[in-house]
């Protein structure tokens, strides 16, 4: 994968990520999904819907472009499908935690301390998608 490509990769993820984690989460799910696995179960369901798409779309490119090792199209597509699953899994497993920790921060009234840990959330979450550029390019 070149550098060039990698970098479009990036853009095209963080606003995959954007568009599942906050603009499709609605009010329901995010005030919910510390306390309810339904809400957190809904808001992930869209979340990896979106990355899924994006990541099939992704590996299919690279593979047309001549930036990918894979072999055909139906290699590319289940490995966009694959790493879109994975990081449904790991956004599962941050947001079960990172939601708990800052309901909790929110209902003390710690403000600064809930928007650290919003950030260490999206920290995490976009180092996922940094490992997934870095499996996509191998």
């Amino acid at each position: 994968m070149t550098a060039d490509f990698a970098l479009i990769a990036a853009a095209w993820l963080l606003a995959a990520h954007w568009l599942g984690d906050f603009v499709l989460q609605t009010h329901w799910q995010a005030t919910n999904k510390s306390k309810r696995s339904d809400a957190l179960v809904c808001h992930v369901a869209s979340y990896a819907a979106v990355l899924i798409a994006a990541l099939v779309l992704l590996s299919v490119a690279a593979f047309w472009a001549g930036n990918s090792p894979l072999k055909t199209t139906n290699e590319a597509t289940w490995v966009g499908f694959g790493l879109g699953m994975t990081n449904g899994g790991l956004h599962l497993f941050t947001d079960y935690f990172t939601s708990r920790w800052t309901a909790r921060l929110w209902q003390q009234a710690r403000i600064h301390a809930f928007f650290l840990a919003i950030g260490v959330d999206q920290m995490i979450h976009q180092a996922c998608l940094l490992a997934t550029i870095w499996l996509l390019a191998k």
